[in-house]
């Protein structure tokens, strides 16, 4: 039997919840709008709910320099897939020493990934570090490796699911079978690991699709641009489009400017809308499966 009480805080929950839920999701029907809604009415009316006429011109512009966008997108897919692959190899690996307790210098090794979550060298210094070191300005280097591809967050998180989620019996009769490390990793870790992988891999995944800060820094070369960088170089100004490829001969007057920022960023987001749900149920077991216990 439930209580008034009980009931009346459920009630109270649910409206909490429906309200951060309309907050979450208001914003990206106003998006979708604003990118239908025609240029002249959002210059004078601003953008709204409820426009007074709505036009395809910015995605018929889209579609008319398709080849900009169907280029940028290939490079955010294929960087995308690469960046993610990599991070999920690299920090299972990683995970997987840094679990074994017994292992000399293994106590050292986490600490040392541990301070990296709380102090970094700064923009300048890795800036310097992966230009002049690494070489990677102007290569798609630079869009897989700076900042994204391991970070200690996930490298903690997969740590603790292997030390706590997965039994250390089976560990032991593994090695009792004559199982090697590389088998046991490979054989049994990774399918038992697929909710934390499959969280680390949407996590890396949607950094990688939204990133637009390794093309600031390490990018000049225009044809490795990805979506969010191209969307980044619209917001600074739509005339960037002639040099990204766009109709030739184009002005900043006869382009539809403000919807062009909402229809490039509608088309930017929208994979990630459609793969969400699909991984949604490993994020939320791997989150709580690689949580730190006690």
């Amino acid at each position: 039997m439930v209580s008034k009480d009980e009931k009346r805080w459920r009630a109270a929950a649910h409206i909490v919840m429906i309200v951060l839920s309309a907050l979450a999701i208001l914003p990206f029907i106003l998006l979708i709008i604003a990118s239908f809604t025609d240029e002249d009415v959002a210059l004078k009316y601003g953008y709204s709910y409820f426009p007074q006429k709505l036009s395809l011109d910015a995605y018929r512009y889209i579609a008319e320099n398709g080849a900009t966008f169907f280029r940028a997108y290939g490079m955010t897919i294929l960087v995308t897939a690469i960046g993610t692959a990599s991070c999920i190899v690299l920090t299972a690996l990683t995970a997987y020493v840094l679990s074994k307790s017994n292992l000399p210098g293994v106590k050292i090794m986490n600490l040392i990934i541990v301070i990296t979550m709380l102090f970094n060298g700064g923009l300048v210094a890795t800036y310097i570090s992966y230009v002049t070191i690494f070489h990677v300005k102007n290569t798609i280097f630079g869009l897989i490796v700076p900042n994204l591809l391991m970070n200690a967050f996930n490298i903690m998180l997969v740590r603790n699911y292997f030390s706590h989620s997965i039994p250390e019996e089976i560990y032991e009769s593994a090695r009792i079978d004559g199982a090697s490390e590389f088998v046991i990793f490979f054989k049994l870790v990774l399918p038992l690991s697929v909710p934390i992988l499959a969280t680390v891999g949407l996590m890396s995944g949607i950094a990688y699709w939204n990133d637009w800060q390794n093309a600031l820094y390490y990018i000049d070369d225009k044809s490795l641009y990805t979506v969010q960088a191209v969307l980044n170089a619209i917001n600074e100004s739509v005339a960037m489009l002639a040099s990204l490829g766009g109709t030739a001969g184009a002005s900043a007057a006869d382009l539809p400017s403000t919807t062009i920022r909402m229809a490039v960023a509608v088309v930017g987001i929208f994979p990630v809308l459609v793969a969400y749900p699909f991984f949604q149920k490993y994020f939320a077991a791997g989150l709580m499966a690689g949580s730190v216990k006690g």
